[in-house]
């Protein structure tokens, strides 16, 4: 249903209407419930939400080294000097990032693809931040704080476009000067890194292993 064509609210709800039906999982029944709840608070949580909305789009930025969500590029843990930048864990979204984060345990910095390889979805190598990763090891001005990069880590999901993507970088950086690695599979197959617990992920980065242990090509 269309702004302003039979829907009987004012222009500007409708307005609204359509923009929260677009958001993930908002069908038109959950974006009214929305709406109208607005339409209940006091004006100035509202004006309020509005802002927090417009500072996503003005104020957060991606960093130009990991592809990490914050506030300015590098992003803290790049520009962080107690970071080991030799050491990078390639992860598929921020999320899965933050769940790292959450461990304490891992030191090192990030690498964010912003997706996996999905042929099925339409998303292919080239859809990913995976020339800026290749970027990264060949030359140690695009790493954090210019250092060189020893290891990466494939800290991707346990499912086959996950495993599929990790099979990818690790042929593609096989003849690489670096040590390809992979997290020890005490993450159950088919699940999701976001979801795993803090001691689950403490110990897969722990036990991590050489993808060449596994008969599948790439680490040195």
């Amino acid at each position: 249903m269309k702004s302003g064509q039979g829907s009987g609210y004012p222009q500007a709800i409708d307005r609204l209407l359509e923009s929260f039906s677009s958001l993930p999982g908002i069908g038109r029944r959950s974006a009214e419930r929305i709406c109208f709840h607005l339409l209940k608070q006091p004006a100035d949580h509202v004006i309020g939400l509005s802002r927090a909305i417009s500072d996503l789009v003005e104020k957060v930025t991606c960093c130009q080294v990991c592809f990490n969500l914050a506030d300015a590029s590098p992003c803290p843990i790049c520009s962080n000097d107690e970071r080991d930048a030799s050491q990078v864990l390639v992860v598929e979204q921020v999320r899965d990032l933050l769940s790292f984060e959450q461990t304490g345990i891992y030191r090192g910095v990030y690498h964010v693809l912003t997706g996996r390889i999905d042929p099925l979805g339409g998303v292919e190598p080239a859809d990913l931040t995976i020339a800026q990763l290749r970027s990264r090891l060949l030359d140690a001005s695009c790493n954090a704080r210019g250092v060189q990069v020893a290891e990466v880590i494939l800290g991707l999901n346990p499912n086959l476009e996950g495993d599929a993507t990790a099979l990818y970088l690790a042929e593609l950086l096989k003849e690489l000067p670096v040590r390809v690695t992979r997290l020890a599979r005490g993450v159950p197959a088919g699940s999701q890194l976001e979801f795993a617990s803090t001691a689950v992920l403490a110990d897969a980065i722990e036990g991590r292993r050489a993808m060449q242990q596994d008969g599948q090509g790439g680490g040195r």
